[in-house]
């Protein structure tokens, strides 16, 4: 059952759908509030992108993205989110995007893999081995990323709510992840 709702889920991007069925690695599950509210399922690439995805899962479990908030959101482009040092709610705002977290910046996995709508990528600085815990989901197909950045995953799930995340660079009231959880 699995593997057909990902083939499903994939069918916009061919390449990633045959990369995920030959072998689906966790699910991230993501409550948002705000703007949007509901929930977002990713499935993670592991066998992609394996030290993304076990750093991203790592920093779920530990409850690091929990409260942290959207401080990128481009109409037509992506949403972007996972500062965990500079974007929690309740605090200062204004660096929110220039963070990560405590854990090393991860040595680039870039991969053939399309950025194509719903695809999951990881953030960086100019250097392609300084992600660490910022990704993106794509609104839209961004073929300019191709080769470029690390893509960790896909929204197989809540789209919708993806979609309705407050736009803004960053957003007048930014949406949050108010729980991020890792299914096995």
């Amino acid at each position: 059952m699995r593997k057909s709702l990902i083939a499903l889920a994939f069918a916009a991007s061919p390449a990633l759908a045959e990369e995920v069925v030959d072998g689906p690695g966790p699910n991230l599950v993501i409550e948002v509030a705000g703007a949007a509210n509901g929930q977002i399922v990713i499935d993670m690439a592991d066998h992609v992108a394996p030290n993304h995805v076990a750093q991203m899962v790592a920093l779920a479990k530990s409850g690091a993205y929990d409260g942290v908030v959207f401080h990128r959101v481009i109409d037509g482009f992506m949403a972007q989110t996972g500062d965990v040092s500079n974007g929690k709610t309740g605090g200062d705002l204004s660096m929110a995007g220039t963070g990560g977290s405590d854990l090393l910046d991860l040595k680039a996995e870039f991969s053939d893999l399309a950025f194509a709508r719903g695809v999951v990528g990881m953030a960086r600085a100019a250097s392609p081995d300084s992600a660490n815990s910022q990704f993106f989901i794509m609104f839209d197909q961004g073929d300019f990323l191709n080769g470029q950045y690390t893509v960790v995953g896909k929204v197989i799930s809540g789209m919708e709510v993806v979609d309705a995340i407050q736009r803004g660079e960053p957003p007048e009231t930014p949406d949050v992840m108010t729980k991020v959880t890792v299914q096995e």
